[in-house]
């Protein structure tokens, strides 16, 4: 199927009568042949592209509408153009329907008819890149009027293509009587004329449905098999829910993985990782990765994937979910399973599939079979969405049909929402009967893997909402994607029509996406709620209605892409692609995207050959092509272009053809940080209507932008220090969104800030000002003179001021002129001495002041009110007041009732106070601020505390932090000299560095959230309780340099059952595991070289040692490791910092059989591998800093030595 568009809005001094009859007459012709009404016609087969028969509906529609338009009338009237024509058209509308409506019937019995419509359809797309090139030739002479030399050669073009054109017409036509197409009765032209009117239906915002009626049984056994002692009993387990599409598997999961009460399970580690039908072990692994750690990999090889998540998952218990698993290699399933099987006895790997075979393949231990909801639960999940409320007049009338629907819906909860949501837009007992009627209840979901009911659902979306929905088929399953993309997609591709009472596109854009999205097509991201995505079902579907229409390349196959119009593939990280030679046979492309647009890749063919041949696109993206330098000059050719993404591309400028696509809607150019500057005859792209250019080079914007009328967002505008009306022409634009407007300093006189009209400008929503940053006082005046009259609309949300020069803040700063202001940011106005009275703004909620070195005390004015102040502020910061010296904050009551985040950070002067009474505060961070002298504030709900460089501040050792989850003191707080754990019963990591005093910690509870301990450089440190520490979920234990430490806590052995990781560093008197062995859960160890900690490592690790890693710092010996003093479970060992070691001895190294990676890190003196070689167990060796053991690797004689690695690094 294809999604066609026509559009006709050409200038009457582009055309000749002659031609316009022409154009006319093609009409005729081809609307004869497509007009279909989707609301008259039910199919009565099991058929799929009948239903491409919306799409014409849609296209003819515009071409009805335009045809009928008063531009076109009077074109007809000035031209004397003869108006038969039109109403000709008018009646011939009907019976051609008929035509096509046989036509789509008879093509499953008839061989002929199916290629026949195919070549209609082709023929119908290439009208209307005929019309579409028209248009483009009317903007063209309407804006180069004067230089327009090639009329004649058009008009020649044209003409041709169009005889050309209604030949092809007239042959299709001269067919119907040999394949027997009759025209049915009783359809008229209003069925086309007439649109269907959308009901605006409520959005929800949540994506894990509310209730999942009928799964309380099935819950409830997925939950007693996380939580059950046979399975923890294993030391990896894999369970499987299985069910066929559509069934509900990932969202029962998703209740049982958000479940309150599986905290009882205690996994370490949870994940959730999306792994739809592109099962890449690599990808994979690094999701699983990233999902564990909550940050971000850049890793690029497997190996090094796998050993990191080796290190996270060791000893560490851990529930992943594996959603949407279709992979039925057993090789590839183990290799990614290598890694896991390394989790602490307990682990789980729950995963959903389809496929029997799936579970089969993992080796489940324990299966369940998802089955159909019964019919009451059923009926539960489809009176959700089919009722707004109970109080619908025929809602019993409506019962009794929806009952039998329901029924229809054998019992899968997809279908039976998708299906409710379409039903919740008809109101009529009749339109009810026309769905349960319908002959798609007839398809065959066997012979199309389609469901009838989402089949059914897509039938009875408006024409308009089809082609949108259908054109989703581009992102391929389980794709994330924003609202905003996603509707500027569609405007490039010419999708959304402004025939709604002067609605702007991109507001008709999102009432179109509002609309699929409350019907169930879309559904938020349960990760990310601002993006969203389509289920497997919904993207099969799409699929299937486009048809050979749509590609995307590494997720399908295709024996021909001829006729794709509709291009996509996945940009993967970094990746190079070289795959898109087959595209040349897609002559008519008209858009090509990738489909991950933060994602860097490369592309090993020269722009200019990959794209030469698509004139016709009207979608281009380069997004992420890191490689792309320069922008062809044939750019300019491509007449039928509405958006061009080059963002995060290499590109230096743009050439200055690019000034010609008069159709271009979208110039994307963000993040590309080697552009210096734009065309300079950019103002003559008349239907610009996005702008974006953050983060480039760029210093000058080009003249005569405010001849842009359609222009809606330009997120970033530069004041030209050589013109006097640069920022003059931001008067005349009507912007949305957000705008930044940089260089303000280079606006000459304050007046012209005045024309810019920012006051005006109601539908920005983001506005930032930003001077460059060496200002001094004398321009102190003007600067404030130029703010002043760059006054924000008062329905501004967002704001932020840089590097301004003035001594005060404009006044509409302090007469509360911004009332709906959330987000405030005034960074680096050194000159400023008094703070507005920002306390007044009822609905701010994160305010950053940063680098205001004019500000000395912070008083009462800041407040602006006695009483209340602050009252919906949640994150404060102050950062660099290098003057700052008092906050007079004592007796001021009512402020900061909702304060969450407080942070000052670097105000070298400041001695105090703190607000006190900060009920709702969660994190407080005091950095670098020497001088003050200040408790803690109270604040029972704050659940992390950071101090560093603050050593007068205090910590109140009788109060209860209850809630306090993270406490770090970085050479703060030195009066603390002891420091009980009893105080901070939920904390789960404690961070004590550089804290000059402390001496003791002490605890007399088992602590159970504790999972990491880190003391370092503590001169005055000595103990741990002598009863030992008690935290028995305690993951990592870390300390390091402790001149005065002389032993471990005891009981570590028994008391730290789940301690993975252990760091002791620069500890000269203590004695190593004097007081019990080390707990069998530790897999990382981290020592400083002496030969009795080794020897006493050694001993305490026992017969049975399970340490995986080793890192040995500081080993002052020439020859490392002796024999037999390693423990033979290593897979990695580390020898860091040790530039007196001069060789590896074999015999020390020969016995450890696990042993994979070496990494030696500054080992200066170190010249050669071992005589006999490296164990043949390691296959990665990296080499940091070892200028002679590298030059020998690289050139000398140990080249022999590494031949079997598998990786060398080296720098």
């Amino acid at each position: 199927m294809f999604i066609p568009v026509v559009t006709i809005n050409s200038s009457p001094s582009t055309l000749t009568p002659i031609h316009f009859t022409l154009l006319i007459n093609l009409h005729f012709q081809f609307s004869q042949l497509f007009l279909l009404d989707s609301a008259t016609y039910l199919p009565t087969m099991p058929v799929i592209e009948t239903l491409g028969g919306a799409f014409f509906g849609a296209v003819l529609q515009v071409l009805f509408d335009r045809l009928a338009s008063r531009q076109v009338l009077d074109y007809f009237r000035g031209r004397k153009l003869d108006e038969k024509l039109l109403r000709k058209l008018k009646l011939q509308l009907s019976s051609i329907h008929a035509v096509i409506d046989d036509a789509e019937q008879k093509q499953f019995n008839n061989s002929s008819v199916k290629p026949w419509l195919e070549e209609l359809r082709d023929t119908v797309l290439d009208a209307e890149d005929l019309l579409d090139e028209i248009d483009y030739e009317s903007c063209k002479w309407e804006m180069e009027a004067e230089s327009y030399s090639k009329v004649c050669n058009f008009d020649n073009r044209i003409e041709s293509n169009m005889n050309d054109l209604l030949e092809q017409l007239e042959d299709l036509l001269n067919q119907k009587d040999h394949l027997g197409l009759k025209n049915a009765i009783g359809v008229g032209v209003e069925s086309i004329s007439g649109s269907k009117v959308t009901q605006k239906l409520p959005s929800t915002s949540s994506v894990i449905e509310r209730d999942i009626y009928g799964r309380n049984n099935d819950k409830d056994t997925i939950f007693n098999w996380l939580t059950s002692d046979t399975v923890n009993h294993n030391q990896l387990s894999i369970l499987s829910v299985v069910g066929m599409g559509g069934m509900g598997k990932t969202t029962l999961v998703q209740h049982v993985f958000n479940d309150p009460s599986l905290d009882q399970a205690e996994f370490k580690i949870k994940a959730w990782v999306c792994v739809s039908d592109e099962f890449d072990v690599f990808t994979l692994t690094r999701a699983i990765l990233e999902a564990s750690t909550g940050s971000t990999d850049d890793s690029r090889n497997l190996e090094m994937i796998q050993r990191r998540l080796k290190e996270k998952l060791t000893g560490r218990r851990f529930l992943l979910v594996l959603d949407d698993v279709w992979n039925e290699s057993r090789d590839e399933w183990e290799t990614l399973q290598t890694p896991l099987n390394c989790g602490a006895q307990g682990s789980i790997v729950l995963v959903t599939t389809r496929s029997s075979r799936v579970a089969s393949i993992m080796q489940s231990y324990k299966t369940h079979h998802l089955k159909q909801l019964q019919e009451n639960d059923s009926w539960q999940v489809f009176d959700e969405h089919a009722f707004q409320d109970d109080n619908c007049l025929s809602k019993d009338e409506l019962k009794e049909i929806g009952i039998k629907i329901v029924q229809k819906c054998k019992g899968l909860p997809l279908a039976l929402k998708t299906i409710g949501c379409l039903l919740r837009t008809k109101s009529s007992v009749s339109e009810w009967h026309s769905v349960l009627i319908s002959k798609i209840w007839d398809f065959s979901k066997e012979d199309s893997k389609i469901i009838p009911a989402l089949l059914l659902s897509y039938y009875h979306l408006p024409s308009h909402l089809k082609r949108c929905f259908a054109y989703s088929a581009l992102f391929p399953k389980d794709h994330e994607f924003d609202k905003e993309s996603l509707i500027l997609l569609w405007m490039g591709e010419n999708f959304l029509q402004c025939s709604q009472h002067g609605k702007r596109l991109e507001e008709i854009g999102e009432q179109y996406f509002n609309d699929l999205l409350s019907r169930s097509f879309f559904q938020q991201s349960s990760g990310d709620k601002k993006r969203f995505v389509m289920h497997d079902l919904h993207n099969d579907l799409a699929k299937y209605v486009c048809g050979d229409m749509c590609f995307r390349l590494g997720v399908e196959k295709h024996e021909s892409i001829q006729k794709t119009r509709h291009f996509s593939f996945v940009a993967k990280y970094e990746q190079c692609f070289d795959g898109f030679g087959s595209l040349y046979e897609a002559k008519r492309l008209r858009t090509f995207i990738p489909t991950s647009f933060d994602r860097r890749w490369f592309c090993k063919m020269p722009i200019h050959e990959l794209i030469f041949n698509f004139t016709f696109l009207r979608v281009l993206s380069f997004s992420g092509c890191c490689d792309l330098q320069e922008v062809p000059d044939s750019i300019g050719n491509f007449k039928h272009l509405r958006s061009l993404d080059l963002s995060r591309t290499a590109i230096t400028k743009l050439p200055d053809s690019t000034c010609s696509l008069y159709k271009l809607q979208i110039l994307k150019l963000n993040y590309c940080g080697m552009l210096e500057e734009l065309p300079l005859n950019l103002h003559k792209l008349m239907n610009l209507r996005h702008l974006e250019l953050v983060k480039t080079r760029v210093r000058k914007m080009p003249m005569h932008l405010e001849t842009l009328k359609n222009l809606q967002v330009l997120n970033s505008f530069y004041v030209d220090k050589d013109s006097d009306f640069s920022i003059q022409q931001l008067g005349k634009l009507d912007l949305h969104g957000s705008l930044s407007i940089e260089q303000v300093q280079n606006i000459v006189n304050p007046s012209d800030a005045l024309v810019a009209d920012l006051k005006n400008k109601s539908h920005l929503v983001k506005l930032k000002l930003k001077w460059q940053s060496d200002r001094n006082i004398e321009t102190s005046m003007k600067d404030r003179e130029v703010l002043e009259n760059l006054q924000p609309s008062k329905h501004l949300l967002e704001i932020s001021i840089w590097n301004y020069g003035g001594t005060q803040f404009p006044n509409w700063l302090f007469n509360n002129s911004l009332s709906k202001i959330v987000y405030l940011n005034l960074k680096h106005c050194k000159y400023s001495i008094r703070l507005p009275p920002l306390g007044i703004l009822p609905f701010l909620k994160d305010l950053k002041i940063i680098g205001l070195d004019g500000i000395v005390v912070i008083d009462a004015d800041f407040y602006g009110s006695s009483t209340c102040s602050f009252v919906s502020l949640k994150s404060l910061y102050f950062y660099g007041l290098k003057e700052w010296e008092d906050w007079e904050c004592v007796g001021v009551t009512g402020s900061f009732p909702c304060l969450e985040y407080l942070k000052i950070k670097r105000c070298p002067k400041f001695i105090g106070h703190l607000p006190e009474q900060l009920h709702h505060l969660k994190s407080l961070e005091i950095i670098a601020c020497e001088e003050l002298v200040a408790f803690v504030p109270i604040a029972l709900s704050l659940e992390s505390l950071y101090i560093y460089d603050c050593p007068n501040m205090s910590i109140r050792m009788n109060s209860c932090f209850n809630f306090l989850q993270m406490l770090c003191i970085n050479a703060g707080c030195d009066s603390l000299s002891t420091i009980s754990l009893d105080f901070f019963p939920k904390l789960t990591s404690l961070f004590l560095i550089r804290c000059r005093t402390l001496q003791v910690i002490l605890q007399g509870h088992t602590h159970n959230h504790l999972k990491y301990l880190t003391i370092k450089e503590c001169p005055q440190f000595e103990s741990f309780p002598s009863e030992g520490l008690p935290a028995p979920n305690l993951e990592t234990f870390e300390i390091r340099e402790l001149e005065n430490l002389i032993s471990f806590p005891g009981g570590m052995d028994i008391l730290l059952p789940c301690l993975t990781t252990m760091h002791i560093w620069g500890c000269p008197q203590l004695e190593l595991f004097s007081n019990g062995g080390i707990p069998s859960s530790v897999k990382w160890m981290a020592i400083t070289y002496r030969s009795k900690h080794l020897t006493s490592l050694k001993g305490a690790l026992g017969p049975n040692p399970s340490p995986v890693r080793l890192s040995v710092r500081g080993v002052d010996a020439e020859s490392f490791p002796d024999e037999g003093l390693l423990p033979p479970s290593l897979t990695a060992l580390e020898i860091r910092h040790s530039p007196d070691l001069k060789r590896l001895d074999y015999k020390g190294l020969c016995h450890l059989s696990s042993l994979k990676l070496l990494h030696l890190n500054d080992c200066s003196s170190l010249q050669c591998l071992p005589e006999e070689g490296l164990p043949k167990s390691i296959s990665s060796l990296y080499l940091w800093n070892c200028p002679m053991l590298k030059l020998s690797c690289l050139e000398g004689d140990d080249r022999a030595k590494i031949a079997h690695l598998e990786h060398l690094w080296y720098r």
